[in-house]
């Protein structure tokens, strides 16, 4: 009886539609199996189980499905399982595909991948299923397990554990035949728990001193004097006779929403003790900014935000600071670049601190000409007014890898946004010819660091990056920079945090 409900609902699978990847939860399947074993010997109570628990809608007609005979479940073979192993090979693509969902496998792939899957399966469940009768082995609930024509092997996954994240691999425990490993891979739609990672976005990954992939120079054609950047090793002291010192922060979060619900800032203000952080890609709206406020960590009650008007959620800078700014200003002062929320100016008693977004170039370079030909010139005309009474520091999304040094593939990218000739020029004619000095450069011109990583290839697991951030100083305060620094632990967003410290 029980058997012959196996193949009554293995027939009914024709019609159910394929799920997009090839992964089959054990757990799933075995809560199956431990459905059937529980099954008494009336007809009317298997065919209700089966009926409710077991059969796709489309292939259940008037609510009972077509029944079939066989044996004991005890006693497994494959064709218990409604299938005849010896047509497997002769079945469409579409039975393979109807056949493995109604086993909780997803199916996408070719025939050959399938008819393989399949084949591997019934083969598994040969070998693990009870010759006794007994209750079949119990899974963890996210216990997942690939099944592919190719050998298994094990691999390696990122497991949150408190402050930090290690390399682990996960066993399926308690069956000894069913011990493997898993990947358990990190991907843009997951949120891992990890204790005191700051997140803007659905991804996250807690690099700890265990994985610190940045101190491994990766770059496709590095020169020979080219180090990688380890702020651990890099990063000077600060000698005890400074007294007075202003420490500056900058970050693109791409989203500021998912970061507070966090702590995020918070933290990294417990951890820097920065006195101002500059903030870019916020993507609020004006109506969200007071309430935004509130979230700020104790001690930052001066916050100045701008935000896109042209394109809501879109954009958006700020500056939080411990010390409150002489003035403040927003955007360039040009109808044509201040719609988009992208500049925010604090004059302080000794500098101008100017929080920057630039244009990103865009896809297919369509706004290639507008940064080149009139943004960067405009903001670089703003610049040399301000620094006629006082310093100026730019911070920020800059939006360019000025040298091949800054990008981890140069060769690969010649046409790509932030790394044109276009971009590089314009960055050297309308900034570093203009008298700014390129902090991070200037105090390690042969180190490789990068400040952005894109999600849709994985760049941080590798550090293939980009350097696109920077702190930017007149030439007269140079001097005064004592260190200009990554924070590339600190994750959350696709870029990480720089910071400068300025003894002023």
């Amino acid at each position: 009886m029980l058997t012959g409900a196996i193949n009554r609902f293995a027939v009914t699978l024709r019609n159910a539609e394929a799920v997009p990847s090839c992964f089959l939860n054990v757990k799933r399947s075995w809560d199956r199996m431990k459905l059937f074993s529980s099954m008494t010997s009336s007809s009317a109570s298997v065919k209700k189980g089966l009926g409710k628990s077991l059969a796709p809608e489309s292939a259940v007609s008037n609510g009972v499905a077509e029944e079939t005979t066989g044996g004991n479940f005890g006693g497994v073979d494959q064709q218990h399982f409604g299938i005849d192993p010896a047509k497997i090979d002769s079945m469409t693509v579409q039975e393979l595909r109807a056949t493995l969902r109604g086993f909780g496998i997803s199916a996408k792939g070719l025939k050959q991948d399938l008819a393989s899957t399949l084949k591997l399966f019934l083969d598994e469940k040969m070998q693990s299923a009870p010759g006794d009768g007994s209750k079949p082995p119990s899974l963890n609930e996210d216990d997942v397990v690939h099944f592919s024509s190719r050998k298994r092997k094990p691999s390696q996954s990122y497991e949150a554990n408190g402050d930090q994240a290690v390399y682990a691999t996960t066993e399926v425990s308690d069956v000894k035949k069913y011990k493997r490993r898993v990947k358990q891979s990190i991907t843009k739609d997951e949120i891992s728990e990890v204790t005191d990672t700051l997140t803007t976005k659905k991804q996250v990954l807690q690099l700890s001193d265990q994985t610190e992939v940045w101190t491994i120079l990766a770059h496709k054609k590095p020169k020979p004097e080219w180090t990688a950047y380890n702020p651990k090793t890099m990063r000077p002291p600060l000698p005890p006779n400074i007294t007075k010192f202003t420490k500056l922060l900058s970050w693109n979060v791409n989203g500021l929403r998912a970061l507070l619900k966090l702590g995020g800032l918070s933290t990294l203000a417990q951890k820097e003790d920065f006195d101002v952080l500059c903030l870019q890609e916020t993507k609020l709206q004006e109506k969200d900014v007071e309430l935004i406020k509130q979230s700020l960590a104790e001690g930052y009650e001066n916050s100045f935000w701008t935000c896109s008007v042209g394109k809501l959620g879109y954009s958006g800078t700020a500056v939080i600071s411990k010390r409150k700014p002489v003035s403040v200003t927003y955007g360039l002062g040009l109808p044509d670049h201040d719609n988009e929320g992208r500049i925010v100016t604090a004059e302080f008693e000794a500098f101008y601190l100017i929080c920057a977004y630039v244009p990103n170039s865009g896809d297919g370079l369509r706004r290639l000409s507008y940064r080149t030909s009139q943004w960067d010139p405009s903001l670089s005309n703003y610049l040399k007014e301000l620094e006629k009474s006082k310093p100026v520091i730019l911070t920020g999304d800059l939006n360019c890898a000025h040298q091949e040094i800054d990008i981890y593939n140069p060769a690969g990218n010649k046409r790509s946004a932030g790394f044109t000739d276009e971009e590089r020029q314009s960055f050297e004619v309308n900034y570093l010819h203009k008298g700014f000095v390129d902090t991070f450069r200037n105090q390690h011109p042969g180190v490789v660091g990068y400040t952005y990583w894109g999600y849709r290839h994985g760049g941080r697991k590798t550090n293939k990056g980009w350097r696109l951030d920077y702190f930017l100083v007149s030439e007269s305060i140079a001097d005064k920079v004592h260190d200009s620094y990554i924070l590339p632990n600190v994750v959350g967003s696709d870029h990480c945090p720089i910071g400068l410290i300025l003894k002023i």
